[in-house]
């Protein structure tokens, strides 16, 4: 069977080896491998279950889903893709608050970040916001202005820092921190 070679191209994600997408059977498959048989599940997240947002889309409004989005354009307004990857390309620029299970940022966010498992931002990347998440990764050259909230997976969040009627944070709360490394 042969594949066209002009196909769109997702960007690689450095995290993860490239995995061909599985054929989905309209039943399990057993493979007998030893004497007791295995079944084969599929992959739950695969580069074909990641959308784009492309460099000249400019959205504005609510982003939800259910897979994985890779920016490159512009976004306001809210992200909410709680079981998914965000990556925010070199060239997105993002005006929200991103929701998701995981976060990269390679362009320039600002918004407050709450992700299920980690957050990265790359050395290109910039962060003005607050970010609450289990894991944190800050490479040299990156930009981030802001709190950071380590929480285990699972932990129920607390009570926002801001009271509703706009008060600003109580003097408890220590003022964020801004890091800026250059290589």
């Amino acid at each position: 069977m042969w594949k066209p070679t002009n196909q769109p191209q997702t960007p690689a994600r450095p995290a993860e080896p490239e995995r061909p997408t599985p054929s989905m059977p309209s039943a399990p498959t057993t493979t007998s491998m030893g004497s007791e048989p295995s079944v084969l599940r599929p992959v739950a997240t695969t580069t074909a279950d990641q959308a784009t947002i492309g460099k000249s889309l400019v959205i504005k409004g609510e982003v939800t889903g259910s897979e994985s989005l890779y920016i490159d354009g512009r976004v306001e307004g809210s992200i909410n893709l709680s079981g998914n990857r965000v990556t925010v390309g070199r060239n997105g620029v993002v005006s929200a608050n991103i929701n998701a299970r995981e976060i990269v940022v390679l362009g320039k966010v600002r918004g407050n970040l709450t992700a299920s498992d980690r957050v990265d931002i790359r050395s290109d990347g910039s962060l003005t916001g607050d970010v609450i998440a289990a894991r944190i990764s800050i490479e040299d050259g990156a930009f981030f202005k802001g709190g950071i909230d380590i929480r285990k997976g699972g932990q129920p969040p607390q009570q926002p820092p801001q009271k509703a009627n706009g008060e600003d944070k109580s003097a408890a709360t220590p003022e964020p921190a801004a890091v800026g490394a250059r290589a």
